[in-house]
């Protein structure tokens, strides 16, 4: 009897390792959570990666994983140009947003966190896009 439940066991984990990974609907098509992450890398700048952000969020653990995808298409516009100060800003800003949620369980905390890390970054892209110009767009 024993092994029976043992092997029934081991048939269950197999079956739920062999499973693909979970899909979610994002922009009208089914696409897993690592295809999201691709689209907003693949966005022309801050400002579509972060709808695309907004469009497809999870309300859970898996927007830690897009929303750092956000965070490092947005620095892409301002981390370069940052003096040691703003620098300094930007990550105190950044510890802020890790901090805000820390002490709350459930993973729509790490959600909430992953859009806090994203929209400062987008504010900062949006400084610095505004301050280059209507040429940086």
């Amino acid at each position: 009897m024993l092994l029976k439940s043992c092997l029934a066991a081991l048939a269950i984990a197999l079956a739920v390792a062999a499973t693909p990974a979970c899909a979610m609907v994002c922009m009208d098509k089914s696409m897993t959570l690592d295809e999201v992450a691709d689209t907003i890398s693949a966005q022309k700048g801050c400002e579509s990666a972060m709808k695309v952000f907004r469009d497809c969020e999870l309300t859970a653990s898996g927007d830690v994983q897009l929303g750092a995808a956000v965070e490092k298409k947005c620095e892409a516009d301002f981390k370069s140009g940052l003096n040691a100060a703003e620098r300094q800003a930007y990550k105190r800003e950044m510890r802020v947003c890790d901090r805000k949620y820390r002490n709350k369980s459930g993973t729509m905390y790490l959600s909430f966190t992953a859009f806090c890390r994203a929209e400062v970054a987008q504010r900062y892209s949006q400084r610095a896009l505004k301050a280059a110009g209507p040429k940086a767009r």
